[in-house]
Parts: C-alpha cells; sequence; structure tokens
C-alpha cells in the first residue's frame, strides 16, 4: 500500500510518507465498478491515517541531492545481482547510481505486497526497507494503518489473510526506474509500476484489477546500504486499456500460485 502528503486518484497498497496509488479497473458493470472504488476508497483512508502521523510537519530527510544532469534510462548493465539479504529483502546495493535504483524499484515492490498487510511479516519488511531512524515510526503507522478493522474490510483476518477458498492478490512489477537526484549518500528515485491487486473468488466484492503508478523513494546511504528515509506515490502514466476479456477468478487465482514473483528486481 501506499501512503502519501497528496492523493490525485485512486489508490492501492501503500506505506507511510507516501502518496496512495490506485487500481484502475478495467470496464465492468456498474455493481462491481462501485465495488472496486469502495475498495479503492478505503485504502486511501488507511494512507492518509498513516501519514498523518500527529500533524506536525516532518523535516527529517536526507540532504537535498544534486538533480542528476544525465538522463539515462535503466538498462541492463552486466553487474551481479546483490548477493546478500535482509530478511526478506536484497541486500548489499552498490553505492552508486544503479545501486539505488535497484534498491527502490526492490523497496517499491515490497512496500506494496500482500505480505505487508500481515502483522507477522510487516516488521521484517519495515526493518529491511527503512533507515534505522524511521523503523518505530514507520512500524506504528503501519501497525495503525493497517488494523483489524481496516483488514475486514478487505475481506481479511487479522493476520491478513483471506477467507477460505479466496486469495488476496498485491503483486507489483516495476517497470522502469529514473534517477531524479543523487548525491554521495542520497538519492531520489522514481520507480513506474504496474500491478494487480484485490481478492480472487467467486464471491468476492473486491476483484482483482490491474493498476500503473509511480512510486518516488527518498533514499538515504545507511549501515552500508540504500534505505528509504520517505516515500511518496502518485498514478500513472497508464497505458490504454485494452478490450481484452477478463479472466476468471479461478485463473487469477491460479496465476498467482503458480507463478512465483522475482525475488530480484532490476
Amino acid at each position: 500500500m501506499s501512503f502519501g502528503d497528496e492523493h490525485d486518484g485512486q489508490t492501492r497498497t501503500r506505506l507511510p510518507d507516501s502518496t496512495p496509488t490506485t487500481t484502475r479497473p478495467p470496464a465492468r458493470s456498474a455493481r462491481s465498478l462501485v465495488a472496486v472504488v469502495g475498495v479503492v476508497v478505503l485504502l486511501v483512508a488507511a494512507i492518509a491515517l498513516a501519514n498523518r502521523g500527529d500533524g506536525t510537519p516532518t523535516t527529517s530527510g536526507p540532504p537535498a541531492p544534486t538533480p542528476s544532469t544525465t538522463q539515462a534510462p535503466t538498462a541492463a548493465t552486466g553487474v551481479r545481482p546483490v548477493p546478500g539479504k535482509n530478511g526478506p529483502l536484497p541486500a548489499g546495493f552498490a553505492h552508486d547510481e544503479q545501486g539505488a535504483q535497484s534498491a527502490a524499484a526492490n523497496y517499491a515492490v515490497a512496500l506494496v505486497s500482500a505480505d505487508i498487510l500481515k502483522p507477522d511479516r510487516r516488521g521484517d519488511i519495515v526493518r529491511g526497507v527503512f533507515t534505522d531512524a524511521k523503523i518505530g515510526e514507520m512500524e506504528t503507522k503501519l501497525n495503525q494503518a493497517y488494523s483489524k478493522e481496516f483488514l475486514a474490510k478487505l475481506g481479511l483476518d487479522e493476520q491478513g489473510n483471506a477467507a477460505p477458498g479466496m486469495t488476496y492478490v498485491s503483486r507489483t512489477a516495476p517497470v522502469g526506474t529514473k534517477v531524479t537526484a543523487y548525491a554521495n549518500d542520497a538519492a531520489t528515485i522514481d520507480v513506474w509500476c504496474t500491478g494487480v491487486f484485490g481478492t480472487a473468488g467467486v464471491s468476492s466484492t473486491n476483484p482483482v484489477t490491474n493498476d500503473w503508478f509511480t512510486m518516488t523513494l527518498a533514499l538515504r546511504w545507511s549501515g552500508g546500504d540504500w534505505k528509504v528515509d520517505s516515500f511518496s506515490q502518485k498514478e500513472g502514466p497508464a497505458p490504454v486499456n485494452t478490450d481484452r476479456t477478463a479472466s476468471d477468478a479461478d485463473a487469477i487465482a491460479k496465476a498467482v500460485q503458480e507463478f512465483g514473483g522475482f525475488t530480484y528486481a532490476r
């Protein structure tokens, strides 16, 4: 999920200090559309809660890095993936622009994953993604945002699990990354993403839909690795939807179970 100070559309699953993203449902019946919009509203409300904090403006964050003077698309470089792991996440990113982009892409996937809704997995993600100074704050915000009541509105139990016969889906795929600012110990990276989100099941009131959004992550070089100091999210850029017939709930659930997610992005 995402969290942010501003919201310019629908939203999906985000984290504190970020702007929520939304799911753009394909053409559906009016009843289904209303159900999807209802769930989106719930997600946006959770993100707003997590970002609200105590109402005092935050001044923390990495020092203003020097804007990047080069516009280079993300491309394969031949550099080997990171060898280490920090809990469920890759670790040991290179201390350069490419390493910052790799870190941002992997963290975007983690922050909008189904696991972020699970109390027993959330702590590992927060500790693997954020700087030490932000861990406590983010754990508190996320625990408040993803409360038992909120999860129930998504059709999940207090452990973040879907009802028997249902499969909750929240899987993000980075399409590309862009360095908007870079300094030796700080970087700001935009990650353009797409993904699928919702609950697969015959009786689901939150059908799985796709979404396009951009996450902006402010990174800091901390403890020998790139970590997130703050982030935001906005919708788009989104391509024109095709008229392809949507798969049924069973096909979506089967795909999620049979196609494993990538362990390393970019």
